[in-house]
């Protein structure tokens, strides 16, 4: 097989790039671990940047999303049983929208199928080879036969756990990490919003977030251990911290049914560089973020977008300045949003240990700067509708 662009991953970045890519005439096949149905029906993220939205428009597949999407104008922020709310819109000009990524793959994957795409879903044994050389390959096994894809680049969209930033060797890949002392539980019920924006709550009891999926549907997050058995939290306990630490004088939390809760581990992950001869790594293969922030995703449509430029660029006039700017254009990026979600996680969640009182006091300062000050809100602000594009 043969084709100007190997993408390993079919999740949103890479559907995202390769649709991005056949926009301007370039070719690309798509290989994908794991069914069609299994990416488009895990719950992921939810938050789309203003940046994020534009580019789906402008790339034909935001229809959907400006239908049932929600836009938000602003988000809470809440100290114990205080709330404050940042105007983003005010503030910003720009605005948040709603629409769960397994929305976004659903678009994506429905448009590739549109335009023809070379999806291939449930490949294994995939490896990676010949990367610094210009004929690099991809082997990949799909319905029982081998086979081999030929290609000009590789783009490793893989996530996390994929094999793309393996293939670059240990002496110059470098990794940055930070694991943090907690978990989150999320949880998803049958039940509408109890609030018109999403609500961080700092409180004694740990970390809670209140966000939304659609009119009926609701999604929850508690701070907890980072392997706290399900077991020990049914959905009494769950309703009742949250209705604690999401508590607020005149508000009403609406319960209804739990219909899926899980623990996710909360962590700093960044690989450098993010591209090692023909080999461009983007989205979770690169980098992980805490969820605090809601920029995984956004992150990911960030790196593809830059790459795609990047790629149709070297196609049509031959220069591979974009390219070779790529790791280091995308790591600035990735660099400011690792501190704005750390910040965001500090000044939100309960940490233990002797300093626990005082970093709580420091948490309280931080809240009150943010009460009294318009440049402390617009630092907020400005960093979670996403930064323009550079």
């Amino acid at each position: 097989m043969r084709t100007q662009v190997a993408i390993v991953g079919g999740g949103p970045a890479g559907l995202l790039l390769s649709h991005l890519l056949h926009l301007q005439g370039v070719d690309s096949v798509v290989l994908e671990r794991r069914s069609q149905e299994y990416v488009q029906q895990r719950v992921r993220a939810g938050v789309l940047e203003q940046g994020t939205m534009d580019l789906l428009r402008e790339a034909g597949v935001g229809e959907r999303m400006d239908r049932e999407g929600d836009v938000h104008n602003g988000v809470h922020l809440q100290f114990d049983d205080e709330r404050l709310h940042i105007p983003f819109t005010e503030l910003t000009g720009r605005a948040i929208s709603v629409y769960g990524q397994q929305e976004v793959v659903k678009d994506l994957n429905e448009r590739r199928r549109a335009d023809g795409g070379k999806v291939y879903f449930e490949v294994s044994d995939l490896s990676v080879h010949d990367v610094t050389t210009e004929q690099p390959h991809v082997r990949f096994t799909h319905d029982g036969v081998e086979h081999e894809l030929r290609a000009d680049f590789v783009a490793g969209c893989d996530g996390f756990h994929g094999v793309c930033r393996e293939t670059i060797p240990d002496g110059i890949r470098k990794v940055y990490e930070r694991v943090y002392p907690f978990g989150w539980l999320g949880i998803l019920a049958t039940v509408g919003p109890s609030s018109d924006e999403l609500i961080y709550a700092n409180h004694a009891n740990g970390f809670a977030l209140h966000s939304m999926r659609s009119a009926t549907l609701s999604r929850f997050y508690l701070q907890c251990e980072p392997d706290e058995p399900l077991e020990q939290w049914p959905d009494e306990r769950i309703w009742a911290e949250l209705r604690t630490r999401l508590g607020a004088p005149g508000w009403k939390l609406e319960e209804g049914p739990i219909v899926d809760k899980g623990v996710t581990a909360m962590r700093s992950f960044v690989a450098e560089p993010m591209r090692y001869g023909r080999l461009f790594l983007a989205g979770d293969s690169a980098h992980i973020v805490p969820p605090t922030g809601a920029k995984g995703l956004n992150l990911a449509v960030s790196d593809v977008d830059r790459l795609a430029e990047s790629i149709v660029d070297f196609y049509r006039t031959g220069s591979s300045t974009g390219l070779d700017t790529y790791s280091a254009a995308c790591l600035e990026r990735v660099w400011r949003v690792q501190h704005f979600s750390w910040w965001m996680t500090s000044i939100t969640h309960r940490f233990g240990g002797p300093d626990a009182e005082f970093d709580r006091r420091l948490q309280r300062s931080q809240f009150d700067y943010l009460r009294t000050s318009k440049a402390a809100e617009t630092t907020l602000a400005e960093n979670y509708v996403g930064m323009p594009k550079r």
